[in-house]
C-alpha cells in the first residue's frame, strides 16, 4: 500500500497561535496496518502533526498507527524534522514572553478573591499542579507518537488516540475527541480576543478622559473595530513579526512602570486580609488557570525545540520557565493586591494614577501591544473554523476569497459584540479561565494519563488515583468556576 506522509513543522508561536508550517512530500511503502488507534486527518492547532494517508479515489483516508514489536525503537525526537528549530535559552525565552500579558495584569485583582494567604499559597499549588499535568500530557504525547510511529501529535489527536486505547467504555468517545478539543480551543481563544478588545479600550479610555470630555467605553470598542478588522485580514502572520517583537520588546517597560508604581507607596501587608469568603475562591481560581495555562503554546515550543529531550525532567526548561512564571504571577499578584486592595482592577494598568504621563504610557504601551497580538489570536479559530471546515465546503466556489475575509470579518464583530455586551474584564477573564483552561490543562490531561497507561496503573493503582483527583479538581473548577463568572456576568447585566 502506497502512502503520503506529510511533513510539516510550526514555529514557535505567542500565546494561542500557530505559524504556518512548511511541508514537503515523499513515498515510501508499509506494511497492511493493525487494528489499534488510527491516525486522523490535519487537525492543526499549535502545531502541524505528521499526518498519514492512504491514496484512494483521489481523496486522503486516515490510515490506522501501526503499533509494531519495533516501537521501542522507534524514537519521535530522532525523527523530527525541524526547519529552524530553537535552542533550550530560546524556547525558555518564548515561554517567559508568551507568560507577559493580561492574565499577569490581573493576578492583584484575582488576590482580592482569595486573600493574601490563600493567594499566594493558590497559586503556587495551581502552577504547580498545571506543570505537572503539561509534564503528564507531553510524556503521553511521546508514548503515543512511539505506538503510531509519528514524530509529532496535535493535542486533538493525543485526546483522541488515547481514548482508543483506553478503558472500554472511554473508547466510544474517541470519535468526539478532537471536536470537543477544537471547540474549547476556540472558545477560549474568542474569549481571549473579546478581554484585549476590553482591556484595550478600558486603558484608552482612562489616558483619552484625562485630556477630552470622557465618553462611554463602547464608542472606544467602536473606535477599534474597523482597525481590528484591518488587522485581520492579514493573512501571513510573518507579516505581524516586527510588529509584535517591538511588543514584545515595549512591555518589559511596562511591566517596569508597574513595578514602579507598586511600590513607590507600598502599604504593610498587614493591611490586606490573609483570606476571603470562600464564594469568591472560584474566580481566583478561574483567574489564574486563564493567567498560568499555556498548554498550546507549550506543545508547540516543545515540537519545534532542538534537543527537545531537555524540555521535560527535573531541571528541564518547563521547570525553569514555570518556575520562574509562577514566581512573577505570585509577586505581582501579592504585591499588587497589598497596594491596592479590594480597589485592584481587572488590570493592574487600570490602578495606574490618570493624570501622570510615565502611567498614562505604560497604558498605550500594553494597549499597542494586545492590539497587535489580537491577530494572531484570531489565528486558531481561523485555522479551525476557516481552513478545516468551512473552507473545504466553499473550494468550489468563485469567491473563496471572499468569503474568507467575510469569515474573518465575523469573527471580530463577533467578539466585539460580546465584548460590548459584557465589558467586565475581570469577569471575561475567570469565565474563559474556568471554562477552557481547567478542562485543556486539568481535565483532558488526567484523562489521556489513564488511557495511555490502561490497564496498569501502578502499585494499588496509584496512578489512577492521583489522576482522578486531578480530574476531581479540574471539573470543580470548570463548573463551580464557569457558574460564578457567569452567574456575576448576569448580575452586572441586570
Amino acid at each position: 500500500m502506497t502512502v503520503i506522509k506529510s511533513l510539516a513543522t510550526a514555529a514557535a508561536p505567542s500565546r494561542g497561535f500557530k505559524m504556518e508550517p512548511q511541508k514537503g512530500y515523499s513515498l515510501e511503502m508499509r506494511p497492511p496496518p493493525s487494528p489499534p488507534p488510527h491516525f486522523g486527518l490535519k487537525r492543526g492547532v499549535q502545531v502541524e502533526p505528521v499526518s498519514v494517508y492512504t491514496v484512494s479515489n483521489s481523496a486522503l483516508i486516515p490510515v490506522e498507527a501501526v503499533e509494531t514489536p519495533s516501537e521501542e525503537a522507534y524514537d519521535p525526537y530522532d525523527n523530527r524534522k525541524v526547519e529552524y528549530p530553537t535552542t533550550n535559552f530560546e524556547t525558555w525565552v518564548h515561554m517567559l514572553k508568551g507568560s507577559l500579558g493580561t492574565g499577569v495584569l490581573a493576578m492583584p485583582n484575582a488576590f482580592n478573591n482569595a486573600g493574601l494567604l490563600v493567594g499566594t499559597l493558590g497559586t503556587i499549588i495551581i502552577g504547580s499542579v498545571c506543570t505537572y499535568c503539561l509534564h503528564v500530557l507531553l510524556r503521553c504525547q511521546y508514548i503515543l507518537c512511539r505506538r503510531a510511529r509519528v514524530p509529532i501529535l496535535n493535542y486533538p489527536d493525543t485526546l483522541r488516540m488515547a481514548l482508543e486505547s483506553g478503558p472500554v467504555p472511554l473508547r466510544r468517545f474517541s470519535p468526539y475527541a478532537t471536536a470537543l478539543v477544537d471547540t474549547f480551543l476556540v472558545v477560549y481563544q474568542l474569549g481571549i480576543c473579546c478581554v484585549y478588545i476590553v482591556f484595550v479600550a478600558s486603558n484608552v479610555k482612562q489616558v483619552m478622559d484625562y485630556w477630552v470630555q470622557p465618553v462611554l467605553l463602547e464608542y472606544y470598542m467602536l473606535a477599534l473595530l474597523l482597525p481590528l478588522v484591518l488587522l485581520n485580514y492579514i493573512r501571513n502572520l510573518k507579516y505581524l513579526a516586527p510588529l509584535s517583537t517591538l511588543a514584545n520588546g515595549v512591555t518589559f517597560v511596562g511591566f517596569g512602570i508597574i513595578l514602579y508604581y507598586i511600590f513607590s507607596a507600598l502599604p504593610s501587608p498587614s493591611v490586606r486580609p490573609l483570606t476571603q469568603p470562600v464564594s469568591s475562591f472560584p474566580l481566583f481560581i478561574g483567574t489564574v488557570l486563564f493567567a498560568l495555562e499555556a498548554v498550546g503554546v507549550v506543545i508547540a515550543l516543545e515540537n519545534n525545540m532542538k534537543t527537545p529531550r531537555s524540555f521535560p525532567g527535573p531541571t528541564g526548561v518547563l521547570n525553569r520557565a514555570m518556575v520562574v512564571i509562577v514566581a512573577l504571577y505570585t509577586i505581582m499578584g501579592f504585591f499588587g493586591y497589598v497596594r491596592y486592595g479590594d480597589k485592584a482592577m481587572g488590570s493592574i494598568t487600570l490602578n495606574l494614577p490618570p493624570a501622570d504621563i510615565l502611567a498614562q504610557i505604560c497604558k498605550l504601551i500594553f494597549s499597542l501591544a494586545i492590539f497587535i497580538t489580537y491577530a494572531l489570536q484570531c489565528y486558531v479559530p481561523l485555522d479551525i473554523l476557516w481552513e478545516q471546515r468551512l473552507k473545504r465546503r466553499l473550494e468550489k466556489s468563485n469567491h473563496l476569497l471572499l468569503w474568507e475575509y467575510v469569515f474573518r470579518t465575523a469573527i471580530v464583530i463577533g467578539t466585539f459584540v460580546l465584548a460590548v455586551a459584557v465589558p467586565r474584564l475581570e469577569l471575561f477573564i475567570s469565565l474563559f479561565g474556568a471554562l477552557c483552561l481547567a478542562a485543556l490543562g486539568l481535565v483532558f490531561p488526567a484523562i489521556i494519563d489513564i488511557c495511555v497507561h490502561w490497564p496498569h496503573m501502578g502499585r494499588h493503582n496509584w496512578r489512577l488515583v492521583r489522576d482522578l483527583v486531578i480530574f476531581v479538581f479540574g471539573l470543580g473548577a470548570l463548573v463551580v468556576g464557569s457558574y460564578v463568572a457567569l452567574r456575576d456576568i448576569i448580575l452586572s447585566l441586570l
